[in-house]
C-alpha cells in the first residue's frame, strides 16, 4: 500500500468530495462517509450501510452507486472516518472501477486530510 501525507493544497474537486463525504457521515449518523468522482466529474456519496442482512463500508457503497449509475472509471475517492487507514477491501473496490493508482483521500471527521492512499 502506498500511503503519504499530503502537505500541499488540495484542489477544489478533491476538497469537494471530502466535504460531501463528511456531510454524508454527519447527516446519517454513521461511522464513515465516502464520495467518489467518476471520469465525467459526477460524484456519488454514501454512508456506512448496516442492515441485518447487509453490511457495506461507505466507500464500497459509493463505488457500487457509481457503477450502478453507469460510471466506467473513477478519478478519485474520499473517505471520512475516525479510522487511521483505508481497508484493503475498500482499496480493492476503488481499484475495481478506478484502476491501479486511483487516489483515496483519507480524512478525519473534521475534514483534515490524513493521507492519500493509492489503489493496488
Amino acid at each position: 500500500m502506498t500511503q503519504s501525507t499530503d502537505s500541499g493544497e488540495l484542489g477544489p474537486e478533491d476538497r469537494k468530495i471530502i466535504t460531501l463525504a463528511r456531510s454524508a457521515r454527519a447527516r446519517n449518523g454513521v461511522p464513515e462517509g465516502a464520495a467518489v468522482r467518476d471520469e465525467t466529474g459526477r460524484t456519488y456519496v454514501a454512508g456506512t450501510v448496516t442492515l441485518p442482512s447487509l453490511e457495506l463500508s461507505a466507500l464500497r457503497t459509493a463505488v457500487a452507486m457509481a457503477f450502478a449509475s453507469g460510471a466506467t472509471s473513477l478519478e478519485a475517492a474520499a473517505l471520512v472516518t475516525e479510522a487511521e487507514s483505508v481497508t484493503d477491501a475498500d482499496r480493492a473496490a476503488v481499484a475495481d472501477l478506478g484502476g491501479a493508482g486511483t487516489p483515496v483521500l483519507l480524512a478525519a471527521p473534521d475534514a483534515t486530510l490524513r493521507a492519500t492512499v493509492t489503489t493496488p
